[in-house]
This record gives structure tokens, sequence and C-alpha cells, in this order.
């Protein structure tokens, strides 16, 4: 990750945050996907193949490159065209099954989740200390509404394989939450339950905040006098104290290594914003450049433009 290398950019999408290489591919793929030419589809099957054989053992990278891929290529018959002519491939089946996740998030279900499940144990078989296949597992068992014992159960599959994995205990508290199947008690449980051992800069270091901003949505959705009432959860000790704490270290540039990083920057900035901090959000923005995250930004309509207001504001 390369904070900072993004500065002066004009705005824009970036799934793939500051992944340079990432970004190359999608670009590539964006390119040959619009040509007739026979052999596309080979063509950008070993282009991907050999992108996802980079950096072996980082599987926080490839958690980041693999959902990038698979919300990018979601209505693409690439993932499975690449199952197709390479069946025991562990990259071909998480990337098609994290794709069907993605066409599945769209509808609302799954065509097909015991498919996906399958293939996920596949991979899980054929490389015991990847988590990414379980991370996929624990996007359908949420998405099918599996048993809470189930959850937990592929929760635990991950975070034995990497302790502090972001995409997992984003996921939890999304699934822990009163939009899902939870409550607000069970998620202060569950961001209490790691607050106090989870290294300040660990790639899930972001799941407090993402509790506060879910929290501070759902009081501006309730509308009325709790809507105009929203601002305040930001003055509350906790945080207020968080707010404080994150502004002074995540922007640094040697305080982040993961790989999405500039997603939780995009929060930090975000929150800022929310609460009235717009000058504290300014080195926020400086250190995000151009490369916007559609969440949290779009819960004020578009994306682009919201993240330009806010930034705007901060100057």
């Amino acid at each position: 990750m390369s904070l900072f290398s993004n500065r002066g950019r004009r705005p824009r999408l970036a799934p793939e945050l500051d992944d340079a290489d990432l970004g190359k591919l999608l670009k590539r793929l964006t390119s040959n996907t619009r040509s007739s030419t026979p052999g596309t589809t080979d063509l950008c099957v070993a282009q991907i193949a050999r992108f996802l054989e980079q950096n072996p053992g980082d599987f926080d990278l490839r958690a980041h490159r693999v959902s990038v891929l698979a919300g990018f290529l979601s209505e693409s018959n690439l993932p499975a065209a690449w199952v197709q002519r390479d069946p025991s491939n562990a990259s071909a089946l998480v990337l098609h099954s994290w794709s069907a996740v993605e066409r599945g998030r769209a509808a609302g279900r799954l065509t097909d989740a015991s498919s996906v499940w399958e293939r996920c144990q596949l991979v899980a078989e054929l490389d015991p200390r990847d988590p990414t296949p379980w991370v996929v597992m624990l996007s359908v068992a949420r998405l099918e509404r599996y048993p809470t014992s189930d959850v937990f159960a592929t929760w635990n599959e991950i975070v034995t394989r990497d302790r502090w994995h972001r995409e997992a205990y984003l996921g939890m508290l999304e699934y822990l939450s009163p939009q899902e199947s939870g409550s607000i008690a069970q998620v202060v449980d569950f961001v209490d339950s790691v607050r106090g051992r989870m290294p300040s800069n660990a790639p899930c270091a972001a799941v407090e905040l993402a509790a506060h901003v879910m929290q501070y949505h759902a009081a501006v959705s309730r509308g009325g006098a709790q809507a105009l009432l929203a601002r305040n959860h930001w003055n509350t000790p906790q945080a207020a104290d968080l707010l404080e704490r994150a502004r002074t270290t995540w922007p640094q540039r040697t305080f982040f290594s993961h790989a999405a990083a500039l997603a939780d920057l995009n929060l930090l900035a975000y929150a800022l914003t929310a609460a009235n901090r717009r000058r504290q959000a300014a080195p926020l923005f400086t250190a995000i450049g151009g490369s916007v995250t559609s969440w949290p930004w779009r819960f004020e309509g578009d994306p682009l433009a919201a993240f330009e207001s806010a930034h705007h504001k901060a100057r």
C-alpha cells in the first residue's frame, strides 16, 4: 500500500484503491472484453490467473484483490470460463464463488448456494491455510440466513487462519446489526469484545468506527427528531475519543499496511465530516487523494458528489 500516491488526482470511484497493479488489470480486462477478437476469453483468463498467482501467502491482499475482481466480473462469464478450463484451480474456484455472491447480494439471494458452498469447501481443501474461501462461505451463510451456529462456526474458521481479517470482521458487524440478524446490543458487545485486544493498526481496525457510522445512519434514516439529533452521536465520549485517536494516527504514512487502508481513511473522512469536524478531515483527504469508496459516501446520495462536497468544506 502506498498512501499519498494518488495525491492531486481527480476524485473517482476506485474499488482497487491504491493497488496500481490491480487497477491496470481492470483496465486491460475492460479493453479486452470490448473486443470480439477470437481468444479474448483465454487472454483474459490468463491475465487474471497470472495476477492472482502473485504474492502467495499474503491473504489480506488476496482477499482485497479477489473481492474487487468478483465485483468487477459479477456479470461476466470469465470466472465460470476459468473454472471450466481449470476446475482444480483454487483461485478460479474462489473467484467464481465470490462473483456468485456479488450477484446474490444484488438479487437478495443466491441462485445455487449449495454449489457455491461446495466450491469453497474444495478451495479450503486445496489450501487449508487460506481464509478466503471461508470469507465467501460467511457471505453465503448470511445471504441464505443459515443458523447462527453455522455463521459463527464459519467465522471461527476465518479468524483461526487470519486473526484480524478485515472482511470477516466487517461481515460479522453487518450480520449482528439490526438491519440483518441482530441488534444494537449485539453490535456493541461484538465491538467491545475486540476493542481491547485488537492492535490499533490491524486490518480490521475500522470495525469500531464502522459500527458508529452504521448507528449514525440508522438514526438519520428514522427521520424526524432522531434524524435532526443524529449528529449528536459523534459527541458521545466513546465516539469523540475514537475520532480523536483515529484522526491523529490513521493518516500517518507508516501506520497502516493492509490492502484496504484507503477504504478506512474514506470512512474516517466521512465520519469527521458528519461530526462537523471538517478541518480535522483535511489530512484524510490529502491521504486519500482521488480514490473514493462507494460506502459510506453513497448514504448522502451520489458518492462522488458527497466526497467532493466534504473535501471542499474541509479546505
